[in-house]
């Protein structure tokens, strides 16, 4: 495959799972990615997330968000270890952490420090609230971010409780936003000759993914709440649905998706019901809506509908985790890669990569052991 970012370095203080993810990112696309870890701390905090462990210092967690890097063994608050790691940013495009906010400077991984060992560097910072405010200080994780930032109360049934998303879904978003702002860094580096600090944040990445509704009420004045089903605020039918067997995820997006399904689903008859004729009009009588759909997908199995709609009309199967990822079409799309494990014989199973290069996704290497890659750099700071 086609590595497009072969030749850019990037040193990482990382651990869990935002930072990881936004760097094994751009180490999918061919990035070299050196995890910088405190053996003496057990480096990477996610080495020992259970419950599934792949032997001293290496777990199933770990190995999801750190395939394709190396890793170094230094602690930056030694001499040596501070010698080791400046050498290296000497020879690096970027210095990444996630640490928090009022950490950076402190262990000297911003610009204003690295500036002088190489202008081109860029320093990237994921933190839950950012360095320069009341809030630097403060720990903060994807949970916290659902609850504060609107989440919780726009997901689930009206009358239920609040409910965050089953996964941490602002960790990815963030660490999808670091990746971002690293190239555009490097990129303008390589343009200007300068480096620079670039700040993402948890706390941001979340009130921004309130996008429209936001917009919504900063302008209107208009407070989105939640819909039965989860149903969307201003689309009617996009929600779910009951099939013979479950649940369906239903969504008329326009008013050509809506004929369709009423042709499809041999109801042509609602199209000329008042009720349900225009967008605006669904949306006013869903509760009625819901069970005229429901009557109908109730007929045939999730699966079934799935063959008879044939992507004519946006329709999924709600599924469990387990059928998610026994679902064939992952071997149709290559989403699933085998990458070879001591601890695994058979080898490791993981998601692939989601980009594809000419075609192409990116064949990856098992995470490292905690200083696997020491030797290789432990000539750096010799003249």
């Amino acid at each position: 495959m086609t590595r497009l970012l072969e030749g850019i370095r990037i040193l990482s203080v990382e651990q869990y799972g935002a930072g990881p993810y936004g760097t094994q990112l751009l180490a999918d696309l061919g990035a070299e990615v050196i995890k910088v870890e405190d053996g003496a701390r057990g480096g990477d905090v996610s080495r020992a997330v259970g419950p599934y462990l792949l032997g001293e210092g290496d777990s199933d967690f770990f190995q999801t968000f750190s395939k394709g890097k190396k890793s170094i063994n230094i602690d930056l608050k030694s001499a040596d270890g501070r010698a080791l790691f400046d050498a290296l940013v000497k020879t690096a495009d970027a210095v990444v952490n996630n640490l928090r906010g009022d950490q950076p400077a402190k262990l000297g991984l911003d610009f204003a420090r690295l500036q002088a060992i190489n202008p081109k560097i860029v320093c990237a910072h994921l933190s839950a609230y950012g360095r320069d405010n009341s809030r630097a200080g403060w720990p903060g994780y994807d949970y916290l971010m659902q609850a504060e930032a609107g989440f919780m109360l726009a997901t689930g049934e009206p009358e239920g409780p609040p409910i965050r998303c089953g996964l941490s879904i602002i960790d990815f978003h963030t660490g999808s936003h670091l990746a971002t702002a690293i190239l555009a860094g490097i990129l303008g580096a390589q343009r200007s000759g300068e480096g620079c600090d670039v700040d993402v944040t948890l706390f941001d990445t979340a009130l921004h993914q309130l996008s429209y509704p936001a917009t919504w009420y900063l302008n209107r004045g208009h407070a989105t709440e939640r819909l039965p089903r989860g149903a969307h605020p201003s689309i009617a039918p996009s929600q779910l649905v009951k099939t013979k067997d479950g649940w369906g995820l239903l969504m008329c997006q326009t008013p050509k998706f809506w004929d369709l399904f009423c042709e499809l689903a041999d109801a042509a008859h609602l199209k000329a019901d008042p009720r349900f004729a225009t967008n605006p009009a669904r949306h006013e009588n869903l509760a009625e809506l819901t069970a005229v759909v429901d009557h109908i997908l109730s007929q045939r199995t999730s699966q079934e509908w799935i063959e008879h709609f044939a992507g004519q009309v946006p329709f999924a199967p709600v599924l469990d985790i387990p059928n998610a990822l026994d679902n064939p079409y992952l071997a149709e799309t290559e989403m699933i890669e085998v990458v070879a494990h001591p601890s695994k014989p058979e080898g490791l199973r993981t998601l692939a990569s989601p980009f594809r290069v000419n075609g192409q996704r990116p064949v990856t290497s098992r995470a490292p052991e905690l200083g696997e890659n020491n030797a290789e750099f432990a000539d750096a700071v010799k003249p």
